[in-house]
């Protein structure tokens, strides 16, 4: 199975290089940055002691890339056989731990607080959620892809 995780406009550094973490920790194969997310190298391609800290040597270990414009990369992976997979709160999304893994996969993971917007959700295969119970709407999008990619990897 091949796996990828797309962050798509998350905006703090520290999510990222937590998600990169679990993301080794996952076993998931590459990360895709899109739009303004943080790299672990500088436009001078030197690296981010910030991003550094928080992800302990997994900026080294899984292989990433940016692209700059989700909309193109979603209809490409899909040409290559990936089944895209959003995680995000909508009134078409599923629960989480009903998605079962098959084949090629990505995961999209957005933005906080603002989310994956609607043009981007449509082009996704499978919108997906992890339901709230309490007062809070959300979880941070580092806590949200530890919780989605273990459950719905080991499914």
């Amino acid at each position: 199975m091949q796996t990828k995780v797309i962050l798509y406009n998350v905006r703090s550094v520290y999510n990222v290089g937590s998600i990169f973490r679990t993301c080794d920790a996952a076993g998931i194969d590459e990360i895709v940055l899109c739009g303004y997310t943080p790299q672990p190298v500088d436009r001078f391609n030197i690296a981010r002691s910030d991003l550094a800290k928080v992800a302990l040597g997994a900026e080294k270990s899984v292989n990433w890339e940016y692209v700059e414009d989700i909309k193109n990369l979603i209809p490409k992976l899909q040409k290559e056989g990936f089944k895209v997979v959003a995680i995000e709160q909508n009134e078409n999304s599923v629960d989480y731990k009903e998605i079962k893994v098959e084949g090629k996969i990505a995961f999209v993971f957005g933005n906080e607080p603002d989310g994956i917007e609607k043009e981007v959700l449509d082009k996704c295969d499978i919108i997906a959620e992890v339901p709230m119970k309490g007062e809070k709407e959300s979880l941070n999008v580092s806590v949200t892809a530890g919780i989605a990619l273990f459950r719905i990897l080991d499914s």
